[in-house]
């Protein structure tokens, strides 16, 4: 399976701007650009997209594992922010902080903690990235 995602690039890396598409058209022409990355400018960034991966990537690795488990998720939820720290001469992301929380009825602590820290382990995303990844996990009522 190969997923693809074009980015378009005009101007400097200050001043210019660009634009991401991916094949399933969720992002089409979405603008990005210095003012997106760095400040708040309306418009999405490659770290903003890492991070919305690797939630997405994660969630879904942990609902597989729960129903592997023979329990199912009324709801999992789960914010990934992504750190991006100078590095030299440019930048690099430097950590992912999961934060779950999951209401799993019939799943005990123990057993949501083993599984929330497979799923982090064997995401494909977590797997890709070269960064520290930390999960903070509760199980709600």
């Amino acid at each position: 399976m190969i997923r693809k995602a074009r980015a378009v690039w005009r101007g400097t890396g200050k001043d210019g701007n660009g634009d991401l598409t991916t094949d399933s058209g969720v992002l089409s022409a979405t603008p990005y650009s210095f003012k997106t990355r760095f400040e708040s400018e309306p418009g999405t960034n490659p770290e903003e997209l890492i991070a919305a991966a690797h939630a997405g990537c994660f969630t879904m690795q942990l609902a597989f594992l729960i129903q592997r488990a023979g329990a199912q998720a009324e709801e999992l939820s789960t914010e990934a922010a992504i750190s991006l720290v100078p590095d030299g001469e440019g930048f690099k992301i430097d950590r992912s902080a999961l934060t779950l929380r999951a209401k799993v009825p019939g799943l005990d602590q123990a057993k949501f903690e083993e599984l929330a820290q497979a799923a982090e382990k064997s995401c494909p995303v977590s797997r890709l990235l070269n960064a520290e990844i930390t999960l903070d996990a509760k199980l709600e009522a």
